[in-house]
């Protein structure tokens, strides 16, 4: 007999504060993001491999894995370090024309923010990236908001990316004002 696949319903578990770290190479220039459970942000400059780290800044947020509340299936989201809202801060990156585009149906643009730089770190796999999409659709068609999720790596340069840091699940979903 062949087991009935579970149509997931995600709930957000181990939901942590804490703060989504920027660190800069002086040596390379790269962007290190990371997401730390510290009330302080390390403002000393660290060494890690080639890469001599200065803070730049941090940013309050959350942390949390997701929860299948029918089959119990546990997906947790270790590579995530923020969700971070498009603020249209650079009309050329192609974050910003997706913004642009989905803009006349009240749809926000979200960056999955994972490990940078991303070419040395590990980025959020596919398949956890899909059941995020899949928890974040469920919340928007309960809440009646528009949310399109996109990779980190979509964004032109991640150094003068001015996106709003997600502070908290409420932020996330809060419905946009009509004309907006």
């Amino acid at each position: 007999m062949q087991k009935e696949k579970c149509s997931h319903l995600w709930e957000m578990i181990n939901v942590a504060a804490g703060l989504t770290v920027f660190k800069k190479c002086f040596h390379c220039a790269r962007v290190s993001a990371c997401f730390t459970l510290d009330k302080k942000p390390p403002l000393e400059p660290s060494h890690e491999k080639d890469h001599f780290w200065n803070f730049m800044e941090s940013d309050e947020t959350f942390h949390f894995d997701l929860k299948c509340t029918k089959c119990d299936t546990l997906v947790k989201l270790d590579g995530l370090v923020s969700l971070m809202m498009c603020t249209g801060c650079d009309e050329t990156c192609q974050v910003d024309v997706l913004r642009r585009r989905l803009e006349p149906e009240s749809k926000r643009v979200c960056i999955v923010l994972s490990s940078l730089p991303a070419e040395e770190k590990k980025q959020l796999p596919r398949e956890k990236f899909a059941v995020l999409e899949d928890y974040i659709d469920q919340r928007c068609d309960h809440l009646k908001c528009g949310i399109k999720l996109v990779p980190n790596t979509m964004v032109k340069n991640i150094a003068k990316c001015y996106a709003e840091v997600v502070k908290d699940a409420d932020m996330l979903f809060a419905i946009v004002p009509e004309g907006k």
